[in-house]
């Protein structure tokens, strides 16, 4: 069994002549955004809560439908950036989502 995790991206979501006042957050998940994975909410924290939902779902659907995803791969081209080396230990400064698969 394996943890993956993935960076979320919160992002304040509005039409240009709207007031700042109307704005909802806007949630997703670079890597997995065209399976899915992506959400809103009228807080950060609801819309990472129902991105959560989002991804569960998600996962379960792959599961049903026998589907592979090559997390793996997915997780290499996530880190490509990075120069830090992977550790059991992760500290990061945006919102991320685990799954256990």
């Amino acid at each position: 069994m394996k943890t993956y995790s993935f960076q979320v991206v919160l992002e304040k979501d509005k039409w240009p002549d709207e007031p700042d006042d109307n704005a909802v957050w806007r949630a997703y998940i670079p890597a997995l955004e065209h399976q899915g994975a992506s959400s809103w909410g009228y807080t950060q924290k609801e819309a990472l809560k129902n991105l959560q939902n989002a991804v569960d779902l998600l996962f379960e659907y792959l599961s049903e439908q026998a589907e592979e995803i090559d997390l793996d791969s997915l997780m290499r081209h996530q880190e490509e950036g990075s120069s830090e080396s992977c550790s059991q230990i992760q500290v990061s400064d945006v919102p991320l989502i685990a799954i256990t698969v």
